[in-house]
């Protein structure tokens, strides 16, 4: 991959930003990162930390949509980045991480139809939602277009 960059980050720096588009998919090589939602709110939440071997961001290179999570540094990281015009040979030469790639998409898509049907029936039913399902239905489905009518919906109930 000899356009491909390996790229250093410190212990605490940010390498991807939950809502802002990244066009790049990262492959650790050395150290970990945490991945959280929320970063920096009062609903900040760590959904686990990753380490060699494991890719972030496909999401961004994908589908050119914002990032649902926040990665940052846990350690001192080394990440291969690749873009959309490496994808290819990535593929070809790390065809099991895109195994994992797949499993990751499916996990979070899992996750969300959980929350939003967990929502939907407190809603249907006339409830408000409680507060514990809105926050963990917030950090599940955060950056994600169907968040948007989700939360119109309890704003809704709310008023």
């Amino acid at each position: 991959m000899a356009n491909s960059r390996i790229v250093k980050y410190s212990e605490n720096d940010i390498v991807i930003r939950e809502g802002e588009v990244s066009l790049t998919l990262y492959k650790i090589i050395e150290g970990k990162a945490e991945i959280c939602v929320g970063h920096g709110t009062d609903h900040e939440t760590l959904i686990g930390i990753i380490g060699e071997k494991s890719c972030f961001g496909e999401q961004g290179l994908l589908l050119g949509e914002p990032s649902v999570y926040t990665v940052i540094a846990y350690s001192d990281l080394y990440v291969l980045r690749v873009t959309e015009d490496e994808l290819d040979n990535f593929i070809r030469e790390n065809h099991t991480n895109v195994i994992d790639i797949m499993r990751n998409m499916a996990n979070t898509m899992r996750t969300m139809r959980l929350q939003i049907n967990l929502l939907l029936k407190e809603i249907e039913a006339g409830h408000k939602p409680e507060e514990k399902t809105i926050s963990d239905a917030r950090k599940a489905m955060l950056g994600c277009g169907v968040y948007k009518s989700i939360q119109e919906a309890v704003d809704k109930m709310e008023r």
